[in-house]
């Protein structure tokens, strides 16, 4: 089992917990984990990134070369766009489909989407609007992460786990929410996906 996955999107849309999720999952079930720093954090709006690497045997590096990447999950679209020199020919990029817009030229979203269409394995998601549906739209990042689950070499259970292991202490009403939200992120994938 390996898994290879660049998280991408711009400060505070929520990589960390996105991270912090997936290698709570991972843990629980005994992999190696290593992760890239994350570039551009010290900027509320510049972009973000890391490498996540999974694994059932040691793992050498932290970072993913291009083309081996096995998902790219963004939780903006042009990140997502971003980062596809990364993924490989069989990869699947998962992305929120609405703009964080924080430049004055930003392409335009439908060209971007376009683009994105052009890979064989794509799943956009209006995310915003269904976390805004779960109960928060703050839980945008956590719907894009219910919609990579298919794709992520980690039973469902674990990554569950991993949302009442970083959301515990905010309280049972948070977690109920993020767990929505991560349940209507998979649900969509399964209803929607081509494969």
């Amino acid at each position: 089992m390996k898994n290879d996955i660049i998280l991408s999107g711009v400060g505070g849309q929520g990589i960390l917990s996105i991270a912090a999720v997936i290698g709570f999952a991972a843990v629980e079930k005994n992999l190696f984990l290593k992760q890239s720093e994350v570039h551009g954090m010290s900027q509320r709006g510049g972009d973000v990134q890391s490498h996540l690497r999974l694994s059932d045997t040691p793992i050498a590096s932290d970072l993913i070369p291009h083309g081996h990447a096995d998902l790219i999950i963004s939780v903006e679209p042009m990140e997502a766009l971003r980062y596809l020199p990364w993924l490989s020919d069989q990869g699947w990029i998962i992305t929120n489909s609405e703009p964080f817009i924080n430049i004055s030229n930003y392409p335009p979203a439908d060209k971007i989407i376009e683009e994105i269409r052009k890979i064989t394995n794509n799943i956009v998601i209006d995310a915003d609007k269904i976390a805004k549906e779960t109960g928060s739209a703050r839980a945008g990042n956590i719907v894009v992460l219910g919609a990579a689950s298919p794709y992520i070499s980690i039973p469902y259970e674990s990554l569950e786990n991993g949302v009442r292991k970083l959301f515990g202490k905010k309280g049972e009403e948070i977690v109920e929410m993020n767990l929505r939200a991560l349940k209507a992120g998979r649900d969509f994938t399964k209803k929607n996906s081509p494969k």
